[in-house]
């Protein structure tokens, strides 16, 4: 239901006044014409999903991963329905993020830009900082300098600072009569100069292709904007990555029985090989150590064709758990094997009350630092699925996002927190070790615990790439 309310935008009457008031095509459309097909995968589509400031959505901006010409491509698309696509501080988390992996991947970038700019009341969350918006003028410099090609389409207004991500790209097409390109706007030149200037005289195609030549290409029409980016990738000289046609078998239990195992409690005795064996080619799986550290599940296996090593949680991580996995994700380095991490992690054990015990507590803690440490080195791809809990330390030594996985994403049960709120029974109270905390304040504590647990409050913050569905984990 979620997903489908994104789909739709700022809703029906906002996207009636694109389309048919302002002439211009509705950004899902726009993919349809430049991506090879209607597959892709959308980046993270419900951030911004409980924002005070986001009453729809992702602020404006869409991202994915799709196909043109056969080459794989990073798509950041503002979306004018929402708000005039106008910048807020999630929208910019968003395009960053797509940036990011655009870097990463070396994955050619297209811009779909049709945007009011930054929204000027939250400007200290927008632009000053590293992690701002300019930032993404620096990324696409860098990306420059990789070598990773960047197209873009003024597809609408491109006002202020979104004004340099058509002119920073190596090629850019701008659209006749509603493509319109400026750092400030006709009622600025008004204020300032006493001059009325219409917005195609200041800055639309006309003059930006034969006068500025902030443009590269004129187009009369959307269609024609998006051929002209097609051809583009065409000529990049970028060669699609070679994609062997492997037959890959099934898995020999339905995908949809998915979703009547995703666990709905750490603690749940559900062995994780019963996931497994719904998301491997053939259900074929070959496990490492499979007789030590039983808590931790390793081992190799196919996905969609692919070579890939798995590390499952099943059960607490123990120290000989924690060794095995150390040893397995360098040897997955080592071989230059990409890792998938499946999380479902438990929150820290009770605190020791005896010198066996702590001293027990200590070794675990050391065996998951050398994991962390394997983890953090690993210079392979790292795909990390929370198919449960993703709680406290255990997070990090599973390659939770603080460890820069390639990919994260959530299935919808997932909890992501430091501890889980079921299992507390008291608050702590500063001074007083042994004093209980008031029980209405032990209830907010949990309440406000179980809300910033979900998998929706996470990724709408974008802690994450997205909340995917169960039965989908192998296609994502």
């Amino acid at each position: 239901e979620l997903l489908e309310m994104v789909s739709k935008g700022g809703g029906e009457k906002a996207i009636l006044r694109h389309t048919q008031k302002n002439k211009k095509l509705f950004v899902r459309e726009r993919l349809k014409l430049l991506l090879d097909d209607e597959s892709f995968l959308e980046l993270s589509p419900l951030a911004g999903l409980d924002m005070p400031y986001g009453d729809v959505p992702a602020a404006g901006c869409f991202t994915g991963i799709g196909k043109i010409c056969g080459v794989w491509c990073v798509v950041v698309a503002n979306d004018a329905t929402v708000k005039g696509g106008t910048l807020y501080p999630i929208g910019v988390k968003k395009q960053l993020r797509a940036q990011e992996i655009a870097m990463q991947n070396r994955l050619l970038t297209v811009y779909l830009v049709d945007s009011g700019g930054a929204f000027l009341p939250l400007q200290s969350e927008l632009f000053p900082d590293k992690s701002h918006g300019g930032r993404a003028f620096y990324n696409q410099a860098i990306m420059s300098a990789m070598r990773i090609p960047q197209l873009a389409v003024v597809c609408g207004s491109c006002v202020a600072g979104g004004a340099y991500l058509p002119t920073m790209s190596e090629e850019t097409v701008i659209v006749d009569k509603i493509g319109t390109l400026f750092l400030a706007g006709p009622p600025l030149v008004k204020a300032a100069t006493g001059e009325y200037v219409s917005a195609e005289d200041l800055g639309g195609a006309k003059l930006h292709s034969e006068v500025s030549g902030c443009s590269d290409h004129f187009a009369s029409s959307e269609k024609e904007a998006f051929e002209y980016i097609r051809n583009a990738v065409s000529t990049v000289n970028y060669d699609p990555l070679p994609e062997k046609a492997t037959e890959h078998d099934s898995p020999l239990y339905s995908s949809d029985e998915l979703l009547g195992l995703a666990p709905q409690d750490y603690s749940c005795s559900l062995p994780v090989k019963l996931i497994l064996s719904r998301l491997m080619d053939g259900s074929r799986f070959q496990e490492f150590k499979a007789n030590y550290g039983t808590t931790l599940v390793t081992g190799f296996g196919h996905m969609e064709g692919h070579l890939v090593g798995i590390v499952a949680n099943n059960g607490e991580l123990s120290h000989d758990a924690s060794l095995k996995g150390s040893h397995f994700v360098q040897l997955c380095s080592q071989r230059n094997i990409p890792i998938l991490f499946f999380q479902n992690t438990a929150p820290h054990s009770a605190v020791p009350t005896s010198i066996s015990q702590a001293e027990a507590y200590s070794n675990r803690l050391k065996a998951q630092a050398s994991m962390m440490a394997a983890v953090a080195c690993a210079a392979v791809p790292k795909i990390t699925i929370v198919i449960g809990g993703c709680y406290g330390s255990e997070s990090y030594v599973m390659c939770g996002r603080s460890f820069s996985p390639n990919f994260l994403f959530l299935w919808p049960n997932a909890r992501v927190a430091l501890v889980d709120s079921r299992h507390f029974s008291t608050v702590p109270q500063a001074g007083d070790n042994d004093c209980t905390g008031d029980e209405s304040e032990l209830k907010r504590l949990k309440e406000k615990l179980e809300e910033e647990s979900s998998a929706f409050y996470s990724t709408a913050r974008l802690w994450d790439d997205g909340v995917i569905l169960p039965q989908n984990t192998r296609k994502v």
